[in-house]
């Protein structure tokens, strides 16, 4: 499950994306945007400053913004920022891989096989989504609910 710390991570970074070309955005101007805790959404910008996703400008006109274009950030990157890796079960996980103490036999073992399955699937698509490719499908979304 997505804590809430994902969530508004991935708000956040949304944001700063549609936000590119138009300098940084100030943590408190993200969080009454988007309906954010300003100092929870703080750490979390932070954490994702300190893993290279984002840039931070001090002063007037400071704030963040994003380090590399938004075509170029996966959802899955900010995820394994937040989260962790992205396996529901450790002897799967390619980030952090380690074996289960009662599994006997990681070959044969049906929870590894049906976990690396869908490790495999939600690394592929969230890998391959970036927050360009999501920003373009909220407009979409938007548009097709306009009457």
């Amino acid at each position: 499950m997505l804590t809430k710390k994902s969530k508004y991570g991935l708000k956040a970074m949304l944001m700063l994306a549609d936000e590119t070309g138009q300098g940084p955005v100030l943590v408190a101007d993200l969080a009454d945007r988007q309906h954010l805790p300003k100092k929870f959404l703080e750490a979390i910008l932070l954490e994702l400053k300190r893993h290279g996703l984002l840039h931070s400008k001090k002063g007037r006109g400071g704030g963040y913004l994003l380090s590399r274009g938004p075509g170029a950030i996966t959802v899955g990157q900010v995820i394994r920022v937040l989260e962790g890796p992205l396996a529901l079960v450790p002897c799967v996980s390619q980030t952090a891989y380690m074996k289960c103490e009662e599994c006997q036999d990681e070959k044969t073992c049906g929870v590894r096989l049906a976990m690396k399955d869908v490790r495999d699937a939600t690394a592929d698509i969230l890998d391959h989504m970036t927050l360009a490719d999501l920003n373009t499908q909220v407009t979409q979304a938007k548009r097709r609910k306009r009457p």
